[in-house]
């Protein structure tokens, strides 16, 4: 693996090909469920698969520009700072992401 900083601990989770463009993929973490989401032009994200209003399933919502809306009661969550949109309320934990040509590589080291 390339150094990749020293900062976060970077874990290889797959390529961006495993990625469905507007969609997710989870990972594990311990008891977490990470959201890997692929938005239209390719930017990746990471957020806990779980809402901030009722903890449904983001992996399972439709993504939207830099958003994820939650299938369960529509919220809209930003892919880039977990945070609900509009005037909803709340915030979801992300993870930092890293890409190395097509590989996606995942931290989930806190407090950098």
């Amino acid at each position: 693996m390339k150094d990749l900083g020293t900062a976060f601990d970077w874990r290889l989770i797959g390529t961006i090909d495993e990625i469905p463009r507007q969609g997710a993929r989870c990972v594990k973490n311990g008891d977490m469920t990470i959201a890997v989401f692929r938005t239209g032009d390719d930017r990746i994200f990471a957020i806990e698969d779980r809402c901030p209003h009722k903890a449904g399933p983001l992996s399972q919502g439709i993504v939207h520009g830099g958003c994820v809306t939650c299938p369960l009661h529509n919220w809209v969550i930003s892919l880039e700072t977990g945070a609900a949109q509009g005037a909803d309320e709340g915030a979801t934990q992300t993870f930092p992401i890293r890409l190395d040509g097509r590989d996606i590589y995942l931290s989930t080291t806190t407090g950098a």
